[in-house]
């Protein structure tokens, strides 16, 4: 092992760092089928925008769809632009990886700013190496717009004290972004921020000309996409902000979400807050400076706001990890030798252990040894028939041999940094090329839906819809282009095709009568959800 050639140099700077967190985007971001809930959903309202004619409202399945626009707009783009290339979810989910990118961008040049040229390239690393975003970054997810605009947020206040006029751009950009992106609850997570470079740095009063300016810039630029809307979509518009409106006039669960987000947090943000523990203590007597104040105090008003705001789930705990990032930047960096052994001795042991197992259940599923195993896979997934797939075995095996090369890395401070962030990328890229098939064979409806658009004639017209979820209208959307109708309250419609979702006898019964069952249907494996579809008698 240790004749083994350097594989990169430490710290990790140019066009080593953005190989590295490229690697990092682009892992398991492609290659798989739109995945049931939160990730086919978001895909079906993109695609919808590539239909002829598609204004600049949201639908899907030829339903409204209220939410905020700007994700789905940067999906459609990505969609048009690179559709030709690779498969259209892949093409559309593209806009995940960039909004990614541009958080680990702005944490790179706010660690800089914070804490040096040498420090700078851990922080966007253990942002990368944070358990809560690897998921989240790889599938399509709007959140992933207002984490890129907290991080922003977080270099402007960086920037503001040296460079007030660069400070508003930055801030001026990510209020909009979250503004476009997550509404008006987006807008007001970050006004939680806003206070912050006034209350934390020397220079009070000629921070506020600049902020001032980048209010005035975000609501101008904010009333201008408003207007275009009210022009394009008026309908969509209105109904947009009265659910927006609505939203404020629920009772608030502030106690309950916040202690859901503290329940998340220590595995979720694994390893970054004892990282950002172990920097508080190191700081203990210069906790107030600026470059640990600053992302404390971040954190602290996110965790205070986002419950007030935002409902307490993974995908909004998310917006935690930037200020803790930055915050367990010096920490890392500044490891006792025996600690900074030992999380490199644990990255590399348990992400090779890791990736042992995925290569030993990949053999299970296509070969069938062992045997005891491949029988356990097809209990999980019954009907599952494995198969060699050259191109995803070339993958796999390429990237294994390249985590055998990272074990030659040099001793440095980024060393135990750099190995756990790339560890993690490979078992996410290991895990989503060799286990594709069966992961795609319990989550995609892609079968499911083929198998209905047979039974449907080629112009089937309307299809009511009866206790259809949102992922299984999404899904049936985006594979055939199907469209539905609900039922009115009387259970009554005017289409002559009804398609049923349910679990049960009375679940599974047509609304109305003169209803005449033509198919029964659902994925291999799943008891829970069964459709039905029925035609009308003539």
């Amino acid at each position: 092992m240790a004749r083994l050639p350097r594989p990169l140099n430490l710290p990790p700077t140019g066009w080593t760092l953005a190989g590295l967190l490229a690697f990092y985007v682009l892992a398991g971001l492609f290659g798989h089928d739109p995945w049931k809930n939160e990730d086919v959903i978001h895909l079906a309202v993109a695609r919808d925008f590539l239909d002829p004619g598609h204004g600049l409202g949201l639908s899907m399945a030829g339903q409204p769809f209220l939410a905020p626009p700007l994700y789905y707009w940067s999906a459609a783009l990505t969609g048009k632009l690179f559709g030709w290339l690779l498969p259209l979810h892949d093409a559309l989910r593209l806009a995940s990886g960039l909004w990614t990118a541009l958080s680990l961008t702005a944490l790179y040049y706010a660690g800089r700013e914070l804490y040096g040229q040498h420090s700078a390239a851990a922080t966007p690393l253990l942002l990368a190496g944070s358990f809560g975003l690897l998921v989240r970054a790889h599938e399509a997810q709007p959140m992933l717009v207002l984490l890129a605009a907290t991080s922003l947020a977080l270099l402007a206040c960086a920037l503001l004290r040296r460079k007030p006029a660069a400070g508003a751009v930055l801030w001026a950009t990510a209020l909009t972004l979250a503004g476009l992106g997550q509404g008006l609850a987006g807008l007001l997570v970050l006004f939680a921020l806003l206070p912050l470079p006034i209350a934390l740095l020397p220079e009070r009063r000629a921070l506020l000309l600049p902020l001032g300016a980048s209010l005035l810039a975000a609501g101008a630029a904010l009333t201008g996409v408003w207007l275009l809307l009210a022009a394009q979509a008026p309908l969509w518009l209105g109904a947009w902000a009265a659910k927006e409106i609505a939203l404020w006039a629920q009772p608030s669960g502030y106690a309950k979400d916040l202690l859901t987000l503290l329940d998340l947090l220590p595995w979720f943000s694994w390893p970054l807050l004892p990282l950002a523990a172990w920097s508080l203590w190191l700081r203990r007597h210069a906790w107030r400076a600026p470059d640990i104040l600053l992302p404390l105090a971040a954190f602290l008003a996110l965790l205070a706001a986002l419950p007030a705001y935002l409902a307490a789930r993974e995908t909004t705990a998310i917006l935690l990890l930037p200020p803790l990032a930055l915050l367990a930047t010096p920490g890392v960096l500044n490891l006792r030798r025996g600690a900074a052994n030992a999380f490199d001795w644990f990255s590399g042991m348990a992400f090779t252990v890791f990736a042992v197992l995925l290569w030993i259940g990949w053999s299970a599923m296509v070969f069938g040894w062992p045997a005891r195993l491949a029988a356990r896979a097809v209990i999980l997934e019954p009907g599952f028939v494995g198969h060699f797939d050259a191109f995803y075995f070339g993958l796999a095996l390429i990237v294994s041999l390249w985590w055998v090369w990272l074990f030659a890395l040099p001793r440095s401070p980024y060393r135990c940094l750099t190995r756990w962030s790339a560890g993690l990328a490979t078992i996410w890229l290991l895990a989503v090329s060799l286990w594709l098939p069966w992961i795609d064979y319990g989550k995609s409806y892609r079968p499911l839906a083929a198998d209905l658009a047979r039974q449907l004639p080629p112009e089937p017209g309307c299809i009511a819809a009866r206790n259809l979820g949102e992922a299984q209208r999404a899904s049936f959307a985006f594979f055939e282009r199907l469209r539905f109708s609900a039922v009115d309250a009387g259970g009554e419609t005017h289409c002559r095709w009804q398609l049923v979702q349910g679990n049960t006898r009375a679940e599974l019964r047509p609304a109305g009568s003169g209803w005449q069952r033509v198919w029964e249907g659902s994925r291999p494996g799943d008891r829970k959800e069964r459709f039905r579809l029925y035609r009308r008698l003539d």
